[in-house]
């Protein structure tokens, strides 16, 4: 696996399994954060922050979802890289369908990102990216969850929309669910799919449909991950749930069970696509597109599967159970 040493690109460093071939995820190197008050070092500003992403990425597509659902477009620029990553990492290639340039900074490979925040970067260059683009110009956190977080709490007084995912009374929930699902079910499908030992491929497949079975379980009483309310429990599990059909299943061998063959699951997922502001945030072809041509340990040929073809508008039944959406998201249907 590529990353920077020292500030310099290498495509040599970075194993992703330990001696037991179990996958083991890089910790984020950038970790400060947007505040609301105008005398921290980032105060919350409209115009002022811009989102490097992936429409690949489950972890970008977090902060994509809260940009759209709190009304943050126009107070948050975004720029969108190549779904190819090649030795080289994360790219802009304009001329690319639903890809950018880098519109702030003018760079050809994300990285450069990286080494202008810290000229002796040693980390992987990932996605989401939150930059300062008119006062520290620098790299403010790359770690998705605090991002989505600061979107959603941080930014509220200039959001255009009343629509709160980590509201008082659910917070303690909210936390535990996000906890809860990270290991067995958002990082599961990765520690499954890059897992290189039999041994360490079954604890995370027996892990990743247990917990899967649980939540199945649980939506049958409720409409939410946390009750009646969205809320960023649900953002979470959304970004996985969406690509699980399409590659974690085939791509990373989750294959004991589709999503779509879940009583409860798949019509959550419907209905949480079917929220206004979600759906235009999917990219299905980037996200097929990456997956099976970016990891050639899992996939050498670059073949991209398929199918399968799923309904996500159609009938859910979700809103008979206790809940709505936020008001505020409900004139946009």
């Amino acid at each position: 696996m590529n990353q920077l040493v020292d500030g310099e690109w290498r495509t040599d460093t970075y194993e992703t399994t330990n001696e037991d071939g179990e996958f083991e995820r890089q910790t984020t190197t950038f970790r400060d954060e947007i505040e609301n008050d105008p005398d921290a070092q980032f105060p919350a500003e409209a115009g002022r922050y811009h989102l490097y992403v992936s429409y690949a990425c489950p972890w970008a597509h977090r902060t994509l979802l809260v940009r759209a659902l709190k009304g943050l477009e126009d107070a948050i620029t975004v720029d969108v890289v190549d779904p190819y990553r090649d030795e080289g990492g994360w790219q802009f290639t304009p001329e690319k369908e639903g890809c950018t340039p880098d519109t702030v900074n003018g760079f050809d490979y994300l990285r450069e990102a990286y080494v202008e925040a810290d000229p002796d970067a040693t980390c992987r260059v990932t996605v989401p990216v939150l930059w300062d683009k008119e006062e520290e110009e620098t790299i403010v956190n790359n770690e998705s969850e605090e991002i989505l977080r600061m979107l959603d709490t941080e930014m509220e007084d200039v959001a255009e929309r009343d629509v709160d995912l980590y509201p008082e009374g659910y917070r303690d929930e909210v936390d535990r669910i996000i906890d809860e699902i990270y290991d067995p079910i958002n990082n599961g499908v990765y520690r499954a799919g890059f897992a290189s030992s039999q041994a360490a491929y079954d604890d995370a497949v027996g892990e990743l449909f247990e917990a899967l079975d649980h939540w199945d379980e649980v939506l049958g009483d409720q409409r939410y991950l946390a009750g009646d309310r969205l809320t960023e429990a649900d953002i979470c599990m959304f970004t996985t749930l969406v690509r699980f059909d399409q590659v974690y299943h085939t791509h990373f061998m989750c294959n004991r069970q589709h999503i779509h063959e879940y009583d409860n699951l798949w019509p959550y997922l419907q209905d949480l696509y079917q929220t206004p502001g979600v759906a235009k945030t999917v990219n299905m072809d980037h996200i097929k597109e990456h997956y099976y041509t970016t990891h050639p340990d899992v996939n050498p040929s670059g073949i991209v599967a398929t199918g399968p073809e799923l309904d996500f508008d159609g009938d859910h039944d979700r809103d008979e159970l206790p809940g709505s959406p936020p008001e505020d998201l409900l004139p946009l249907a």
